[in-house]
């Protein structure tokens, strides 16, 4: 049982505004702003080499708090500056040959998308998207039927920036595992706020991001790759982190996953999104997902009874059971007639973060559903009934 009112004391913005943007950068725990703070404060007094080497252990914990949220070996993971540049290290990594094919979802995130288009180009690879069903869930039945010894990855978004469906990323993954093909989870949004064990889901390769969440700081992210994959998979450059120099001539990769890494890197962002991942554990993760997914839900429920306003996380309109199993904490919206960012200001001034979604930034999905660029609302377990309610407020409030 999560204890509200302690959460929101640790976390000092909860006295001085609303925060609905939590899928576009979470608030941080006071215990996490500490971590960063004491280590930059050391890095001050002692330098920086001499800082990293004093807090070498606090650094390296890391490794084992990142497994711990996904249920692998610490060898599995690495360090890296966020989840777009980790995914991108791993797409990269792959020696594609021309006339293979990646099938994605239809709700891919913008970047990943434009990093398989400039793949395309450079490698003569063909992107293949799979549309989603009426719920907003890639198609199964479509999915299967496009598999065949000719595709050599498949790339998933766990769940969308732009709406709450939740994908059924193990289901997926058996038909990944059953046609031997590579599978690539993006957990930039799920990491943090669902359970997530790698070896249920059946993926060879996760990345995700530190800001949302998890809870951590901006610029911290990071990479699971199975380890019987590792070797099929040769990052773009070599560094002193990711090799061992063997000779004049010759050098070899790192067995683990940390041959994805640089040697130079933000220690204190790291530590800082190590106290995160601690501190999720400590609270449960399966609890966290249980409160996300309520609140949610409520916010659904009311925003829907005003006038004017239309959710647009598909699997609402279906049943509020449906709803509660595949949504999470993110809620997509539009007032009729309303610009987006109007109301996004008009809710700023009310001391309310939210986000815009930009119809440009997710065309594969959006143009599908002819929408145009809508509002976003996400909430974490330190939300409350009462926020929502003044959310709902102000939302009414709004005159377009």
């Amino acid at each position: 049982m999560l204890n509200i009112d302690r959460l929101r004391e640790e976390t000092p913005a909860c006295s001085e505004l609303i925060h609905f943007n939590n899928a576009g950068a979470s608030l941080q725990p006071q215990s996490v702003t500490d971590a960063v703070l004491q280590y930059l404060t050391l890095e001050q007094r002692l330098g920086g080499y001499e800082a990293a080497e004093a807090q070498h252990q606090a650094s390296e914990h890391f490794y084992t708090a990142v497994a711990g949220l996904l249920n692998c070996n610490p060898r599995e993971v690495a360090y890296a500056e966020n989840s777009t540049r980790a995914w991108n290290l791993l797409l990269h990594a792959i020696a594609f040959e021309p006339g293979e094919r990646i099938i994605i979802g239809e709700s891919e995130y913008a970047s990943n998308y434009l990093s398989l288009l400039e793949l395309a180009h450079r490698h003569q690879v063909n992107i293949e998207v799979i549309n989603n069903d009426d719920n907003g869930l890639i198609s199964l039945q479509a999915l299967e039927q496009r598999l065949d010894e000719n595709v050599r990855l498949i790339a998933l978004t766990h769940v969308a920036s732009q709406n709450g469906v939740i994908q059924p990323v193990a289901e997926v993954g058996k038909l990944a595992r059953k046609h031997n093909i590579l599978y690539l989870i993006d957990a930039c949004q799920s990491a943090g706020q669902l359970h997530i064990d790698v070896n249920d889901i059946n993926c060879d390769m996760l990345t995700a991001s530190g800001r949302k969440y998890l809870r951590g700081p901006r610029g911290t992210g990071f990479m699971y790759v199975r380890h019987s994959v590792l070797n099929y998979l040769k990052p773009d450059a070599p560094d002193l982190q990711s090799v061992i120099w063997t000779s004049r001539d010759q050098f070899s990769w790192r067995d683990d996953a940390r041959r994805f890494e640089l040697w130079e890197h933000n220690v204190a962002a790291r530590i800082g999104l190590t106290v995160a991942a601690d501190y999720a554990t400590a609270l449960g993760v399966s609890n966290i997902e249980k409160r996300i997914k309520t609140l949610a839900n409520e916010l659904r429920c009311k925003l829907s009874e005003l006038p004017r306003v239309q959710i647009h996380d598909q699997a609402f309109a279906t049943d509020s059971e449906t709803a509660l199993n595949i949504l999470g904490g993110i809620v997509s919206f539009s007032v009729k007639n309303a610009d987006a960012v109007k109301l996004q200001t008009h809710l700023r001034q009310h001391r309310i973060n939210t986000s815009v979604i930009r119809r440009n930034n997710t065309r594969l999905e959006f143009e599908v559903r002819d929408l145009p660029d809508i509002n976003r609302a996400s909430v974490h377990y330190f939300n409350t009934s009462a926020e929502i309610d003044a959310f709902c407020q102000a939302v009414r409030t709004f005159q377009v």
